[in-house]
């Protein structure tokens, strides 16, 4: 029996300029996605709350086919694993703390 799990990850894209008002649109139409910075130069911080690994490639992969987008880089990912039960302690290896970022 799987746990259930939390995805937490963050995206830097890079966009041309001209795109950026709508990828932005384009981003904040995932409903797991939200968006935490823009940079007129065209960056955009994204974060993203799944309970797949797999979601997170898939989304990488759509921000990349949008137009005007120039990449989509995955810089931070977390896993979360709920305990089934109270005795029992998560993986404190995934943990990783701001002062390491």
């Amino acid at each position: 029996m799987s746990l259930p799990e939390a995805h937490i990850s963050s995206l830097l894209v890079q966009v041309s300029p001209e795109h950026l008002n709508t990828t932005k649109k384009l981003i904040e139409a995932f409903e797991e996605a939200e968006i935490y910075g823009v940079s007129e130069v065209g960056k955009i911080v994204v974060v993203l709350e799944t309970q797949t690994e797999g979601f997170i490639t898939d989304v990488i992969g759509k921000i990349n086919d949008m137009p005007g987008v120039l990449g989509a880089t995955m810089v931070y990912h977390q896993i979360d694993i709920e305990p089934n039960n109270k005795n029992q302690s998560p993986n404190n290896s995934y943990r990783v703390s701001e002062e390491q970022v």
